[in-house]
């Protein structure tokens, strides 16, 4: 008993303490709500959520606590104390009570009729209460209601209405299916079709496409619009506003993503007689577009709805009425609405399978017979091509057994018409005649084998025998296309003939008619070299005869070899995606051309005259590309195991992994003497190799490679050597991992460079070093790359490299085609011209300013080509700053400065003609006057800029119409047709200016 007696007090004292706090936290709720609402501290309301999350007072409290504002006859106090509730209740809804939750929604729809300064907080706190979980049934319907008969949504601010559509999307998402569908659509379907322009200066940078697209996700929400929202689009179809047709066919096709054919049934009629109208009328080809993106949407819905035995097929019905109102159309003789016909049938056929072989069963037989009633060529070609459309779709959608045997029966009478028009004489029926063979070839099991011989035989007539080089291309592109489908048949039919061909020795009347079909053939056996097995049979013949050719002796076979080279590199490239045809084709190409080139150089040392043609610039230039793509694609481990006889070969003379390696004498590229000079050309082979391996790959015995070549490439007297060894060093520098290694080997290269600049014959040779060493470092954001950039700085001021030393900015900022691209494995940063840019551009602008009368063209030179290679978008950020030197630039007497200046600017105008209109008529001057220039290249450039000043403000341009129109008289009489051709387009843009509707 004492021990209770002792525990009473206790309890008593807790609950008095209790009582204390309990009032202590009435009393700091409503200092905080004072605070909020008389002395506008906003932090208050964090204050409060935070008392009533930790239980220090109630929902019931604070309504209490806000009594005073809430019942203030001033509108600005209510909205106060109503801004503090539902801001507190944005952040604790989810602890709320479902009485508290029903008491507080009774309470915020009779405060809707309030003041309008108090109906944004009203609304934010029904956009708190429509999260809450525990609402009860019934209250959205009433929450909704309220909103839609108290709240005029269109006349409140955009965040306001953004409030309103937040409650709506919170319904939608959580609570039963509403009565009020048709209110919501008129809330939101009243902004349709946008028509909003924004602002000048808008910071939220809100565009009307943006709009646009967010409407339509709500009125294509949900298929309980469909009622109301497909009558709207039928009448904005039916405007004379383009914009709003286009919106209302996109806004279809976005909703029959999610309707079905229950929503469209009723509306079919109207709908297709809209979209029919569009194609066959319209002279937009955009509406014309967006209407065929809407049918093909339609038809794909309805092929979409699972059929019962109790409804109707509304695809068979749908389609039905597209084949009754456009197939008459395909026979007419006139032929006027074929096109639009066809259009509209194979937008439906190519929503699904089923629409598919509706329409194609009806038409195919249709347009085979049309084709054989009409002689002329255009017509067949047009009936064709409509055919080729509706194969097409066969192939995208592929073979039911239904549908093979309605293409099965008309198999026959299908290859006939496409065998009659490969040897028809229009060109242009033969290109879709050739289309359609590539098409019926891929079909699996259409052409038979006697067919696919005649395939192969038309192909081989129009590659190798048609005078007109569309057709042969086309059929070569053709038989690269179908090789893959039918190696044996290529291979064992078509190599043997090309081969054959390729063998026939010319006649001395018509050597000229051979050496064009020797590169026909060439380019045919190249072309169809896409599968394994037939790469295998056509490079040998290529290496062949390559051999041959190297062996003549006549005045042609330098061009010759480049075709041949030119065949074989498009081989490589095909055979890159498969690893086996890849290295096959290594294997077998590449020791062959080092082998005729180490063979050729050592001839032009000991018998002249047999190695002298594989030894020029333009034939090893040929050669390069065809190495570099064979060894791109090699695994490490092939690439590893080729390497290790291709430096040991130019190293140490290593030749037994050669074909046919008995040579005359050593093969040593690297030694001094003048006998030598022929072997040191083959550095270019040496550089398409190594510079195309991947950069994991160990080249053996690098650093002595590396060595030798910065000798070679600082010493040689033969520029085209000095400089294939510059881009090899710089290739290999580019991939060097970083460390001390290749430290020494830069120290090694700028102690070279250095002195060479300074003084002696070979200065040209270490300004070459310097640009490829600089793009190399450049590339790869080296710290070295600064301190060599500002060297080649320095050097624009000097008489004798200034102009050599301007032209190389291009080679730093322009993609290289051989060495020093992603293509070939370099480390290129993705940022690095626009890192240039800004680090170099400052001191180019300074030096100009700095800079002598008789050099000042070199800067200008240099910054030319910097920003002709810079992204337009940083350009235009940085064009107040440049254009006054842009300008000047445009008065320099160097063409290649002028060149690249208006290549610089001739975009500009088209994307910020606003700072431009600024410097209008000294714009004008200077292109005006570079119309006269002495060099072509000049006057269309000129001329295509005085073409992009119309995109300026008509109102600026307007006082100098006549003037430029007078001025661009001249040019119309221009010696090159080229140029003529600029100048009437700028001239005619120039009439127009100002005319109405322009």
């Amino acid at each position: 008993m004492r021990i209770g007696g002792r525990r009473r007090p206790q309890l008593e004292a807790c609950g008095v303490m209790a009582a204390a706090e309990a009032q202590a936290g009435v009393t700091a709720l409503a200092a905080s709500v004072q605070d909020f609402v008389t002395g506008q501290q906003d932090g208050r309301a964090a204050e409060v959520a935070a008392g009533l999350k930790d239980g220090s007072w109630t929902v019931l409290q604070l309504v209490e606590a806000l009594g005073f504002c809430l019942e203030n006859t001033d509108p600005r106090m209510r909205g106060r104390g109503m801004q503090l509730l539902s801001q507190v209740l944005l952040q604790c809804y989810s602890l709320l009570q479902e009485k508290e939750v029903l008491h507080l929604v009774l309470f915020y729809e009779n405060r809707l009729q309030d003041h309008h300064l108090v109906i944004p907080s009203v609304l934010q706190g029904l956009q708190a209460l429509s999260m809450c979980e525990v609402l009860s049934p019934g209250l959205a319907v009433s929450v909704l209601k309220a909103i839609f008969q108290e709240v005029h949504v269109q006349s409140l601010l955009q965040l306001d209405r953004h409030t309103v559509y937040s409650i709506i999307t919170n319904f939608m998402g959580t609570r039963e299916e509403g009565p009020f569908v048709e209110e919501l659509f008129e809330v939101t379907s009243c902004y349709f079709p946008i028509d909003f322009t924004p602002p000048p200066n808008d910071p939220h940078g809100i565009q009307r496409e943006d709009l646009i697209l967010s409407l339509r996700a709500v009125l294509a929400s949900t298929p309980q619009f469909a009622e109301f929202l497909l009558p709207l689009l039928i009448e904005k179809m039916d405007s004379d506003l383009q914009s709003a047709k286009l919106d209302a066919l996109q806004t279809l096709a976005a909703c029959c993503a999610i309707y079905g054919q229950k929503e469209l049934q009723e509306f079919l009629p109207s709908l297709w007689s809209s979209l029919r109208r569009e194609v066959f009328q319209t002279a937009s080809e955009k509406v014309e577009a967006e209407s065929l993106a809407a049918l093909h949407a339609l038809s794909a819905c309805l092929s979409r709805s699972v059929l019962s035995s109790d409804t109707e097929d509304l695809l068979d019905s749908f389609l039905s009425s597209i084949l009754q109102d456009c197939r008459h159309h395909l026979c007419e003789p006139d032929m006027k609405l074929v096109w639009p016909s066809a259009k509209l049938l194979q937008a439906a056929a190519g929503a699904s399978r089923r629409a598919c072989h509706h329409v194609t069963r009806s038409v195919l037989p249709l347009l085979l017979e049309q084709y054989t009633k009409h002689s002329q060529s255009s017509q067949r070609r047009t009936i064709l091509e409509m055919l080729l459309g509706f194969l097409e779709l066969q192939q995208k959608w592929g073979h039911v057994e239904e549908e093979e045997s309605t293409l099965l029966s008309l198999q026959a009478l299908i290859c006939s018409v496409v065998f009659s028009a490969l040897t028809d004489s229009s060109v242009q029926l033969q290109l879709v005649g050739i289309r359609a063979l590539t098409l019926l070839g891929s079909l699996q099991g259409f052409l038979s084998p006697s067919d696919l011989e005649l395939v192969v035989d038309h192909l081989i007539r129009l590659a190798l025998c048609e005078e007109d080089s569309q057709s042969s291309e086309a059929a070569m592109e053709a038989a690269g296309s179908l090789a893959p489908i039918y190696p044996k048949v290529f291979s064992g039919r078509m190599v043997p003939r090309l081969e054959e061909e390729l063998q026939t020795e010319p006649e001395e009347e018509s050597s000229r008619d051979r050496c064009s079909l020797r590169q026909r053939c060439l380019q045919a056996l190249a072309a169809v070299s896409t599968h394994t097995s037939i790469v295998r049979e056509t490079v040998p013949v290529l290496l062949q005869h390559l051999r041959k050719v190297q062996k003549g002796s006549e005045a042609g076979s330098a061009q010759d070899i480049i075709s041949v080279c030119r065949s074989l590199h498009r081989v490589a490239l095909q055979c890159q995606p498969e690893a086996e045809s890849c290295w096959y084709y290594h294997q077998t190409v590449v020791p062959c051309l080092l082998a005729m080139a180490v063979q050729a150089a050592m001839q032009e040392s000991t018998h002249p005259p047999l190695g002298k043609v594989l030894l020029q610039e333009e034939v090893l230039a040929a050669m390069v590309p065809v190495i570099s793509a064979a060894t791109t694609h090699l695994s490490p481990e092939l690439a590893a195991q080729s390497v290790s006889h291709v430096v040991p070969l130019f190293l140490n003379g290593e030749v037994s992994f050669l074909p046919q390696n008995s040579f005359p004498c050593s093969f040593q590229p690297f030694q001094d003497g003048e006998c030598l000079e022929a072997q040191r050309r083959l550095v270019a082979l040496l550089m398409a190799f190594v510079c195309s391996l991947p950069r994991n790959v160990a080249i053996p015995q690098q650093e002595w490679l590396l060595r030798e070549l910065l000798v070679l490439s600082c010493s040689c007297n033969c520029p085209f050597t000095a400089t294939t060894a510059a881009k090899c060093f710089a290739g290999l520098v580019n991939k060097h991992p970083a460390g001390q290694q290749l430290d020494e080997i830069l120290q090694l290269a700028v102690n070279r460079i250095e002195p060479g600049l300074v003084e002696g014959p070979h200065r040209t040779q270490a300004l070459t070093l310097l640009l490829w060493v600089t793009k190399a470092l450049v590339l790869r954001y080296h710290p070295l790359s600064s301190q060599l950039t500002d060297k080649l700085l320095g050097l624009l001021s000097d008489t004798e490299l200034g102009p050599a030393a301007a032209d190389g900015f291009s080679l730093l900022m322009a993609e290289s085609p051989d060495v020093l691209h992603k293509g070939c494995h370099a480390d290129v940063r993705i940022m690095f011209r626009q890192r240039f840019f800004t680090d170099n551009v400052p001191k180019l602008v300074q030096g100009f300013h700095g800079a002598g009368p008789d050099v000042k063209a070199n800067y200008l030179k240099g910054l030319s080509h910097v920003l002709n290679h810079l992204p337009k978008p940083v350009l235009v950020t940085e064009l107040p700053t440049l254009l006054p030197l842009l300008l000047e630039a445009l008065s320099c007497s160097d063409h290649v400065v002028q060149l690249s200046t208006l290549s610089c600017l001739q975009p500009l105008l088209l994307e910020a003609p606003q700072s431009l209109s600024l410097h209008v008529d000294t714009l004008v001057t200077k292109f005006l006057s570079l119309t006269s220039s002495p060099t072509m290249a000049v006057r269309i450039a000129a001329l295509r800029c005085a073409h992009a000043l119309t995109n300026l403000p008509t109102i600026v341009l307007l006082p100098y119409k006549a003037r430029v129109i007078r001025a661009l008289a001249k040019p119309l009489d221009d010696k090159k047709r080229l140029v003529r051709k600029e100048a009437v387009a700028a001239r005619g843009e120039w009439f127009l200016l100002g005319s109405p509707g322009r």
